[in-house]
């Protein structure tokens, strides 16, 4: 990482309008399998003005390495000259690796055409077409406004079917906890439950412990929702500078009339707003509205709770060496959709099996 002092850099990027969990040291440790190299602009006293964090990885089978600054950089977005220098700086880090390309994802909105501007002007490439997941980071989000609210003018903007739901969870006898380490392996288990029954990929057991190792204790939680003592729920949530994510959910396919879903988006609502936070991120949706798209129902529970549906500018490519741009982009869909069909195939097999031997 260079000679970074890790304290300022991380000051930097919480008090930063554009600040990211993601641009953290604490993020780079959690992306073990990824080399980190962070890299700064300083104004003339010496203060951090523009940063991004990068992440750096081998290709299997070449000489080549991807790097990816995950929703960075972080800095006055409209600032050329310190956007400019950290893409020199970049260059000069992606000769050292041999990276083919810079990927960047920026938390920018698509209606924010000045930084538009300034990408094409240094030379990016735009990559927005798609309206599912497709991209390293969700595209489209709903984001809920906190600032100057209380918990009573929220639940107030709330969907009344969502109000009602809480409640109802609440009246059930869902009961949320705060889990610990100990408590992934159960977390995991519904986490792959999710995953075959919504048709994704789910990391591994050890990904999630690191999270927590890596964030805690002060900037992530793990909620989980029981009902009559049986684990039917859990989220991850991460909390860093003026902002909550919640990251990862996983629901089993039990009991879910009671509605545990909605007591545990509302536990982490209220966690944002007890830290003064200014924005609860829901995260990624589809941008396809279609009722009968298969994501609209993960679209219409989000919206429920009175977010702003957003667009982000989509994803931003520095390309170093075209040749083997071309061939990875054109193998990396087809190696996702791949991946997530062997992923249900193999798990629900398990799955199978296990319920044969109970």
């Amino acid at each position: 990482m260079g000679n970074i002092d890790t304290e300022k850099y991380e000051e930097f990027l919480q008090t930063h309008t554009n600040g990211h969990f993601m641009q953290s040291v604490k993020w780079a440790k959690v992306k073990s399998n990824w080399h980190n190299e962070i890299i700064t602009v300083n104004d003339q006293q010496g203060n951090i003005i523009g940063s991004m964090s990068l992440l750096i990885r081998k290709l299997p089978f070449v000489k080549y390495t991807i790097m990816y600054s995950p929703r960075g950089p972080v800095c006055d977005m409209h600032d050329l000259e310190t956007i400019k220098k950290l893409i020199d700086k970049a260059k000069e880090i992606a000769k050292k690796y041999k990276s083919y390309v810079l990927k960047l994802d920026p938390g920018i909105e698509k209606e924010d055409t000045e930084f538009a501007r300034i990408a094409r002007e240094l030379k990016f490439r735009i990559k927005n077409d798609s309206k599912d997941f497709e991209g390293a980071q969700p595209r489209f989000v709903f984001r809920l406004d906190l600032r100057n609210k209380t918990e009573e003018d929220l639940m107030k903007s709330f969907h009344h079917k969502v109000r009602y739901n809480i409640r109802l969870a609440i009246r059930k006898g869902v009961e949320i906890r705060v889990g610990t380490k100990e408590d992934i392996p159960a977390f995991h288990k519904i986490m792959i439950e999710t995953g075959i029954r919504d048709n994704f990929v789910v990391r591994n057991a050890e990904y999630f412990e690191r999270m927590l190792d890596c964030l805690g204790p002060d900037h992530i939680r793990l909620f989980l929702a029981y009902y009559q003592g049986k684990l039917l729920a859990g989220t991850i949530a991460i909390l860093y500078g003026n902002k909550c994510w919640y990251l990862y959910g996983a629901s089993s396919n039990q009991h879910r009339n009671v509605m545990p879903n909605y007591l545990l988006q509302w536990t982490m609502i209220k966690w944002a707003l007890e830290n003064n936070c200014d924005i609860y991120d829901f995260r990624g949706v589809s941008g396809n509205l279609d009722e009968n798209h298969p994501l609209y129902g993960l679209y219409r529970f989000k919206k429920g709770f009175g977010g702003k549906f957003t667009e982000f500018i989509g994803e931003l490519d520095y390309v170093f060496n075209p040749l083997i741009y071309i061939m990875v982009e054109k193998s990396e869909a087809l190696y996702r959709k791949l991946r997530r069909r062997l992923f249900v195939i193999r798990n629900s097999m398990e799955r199978g099996k296990n319920h044969g031997n109970e």
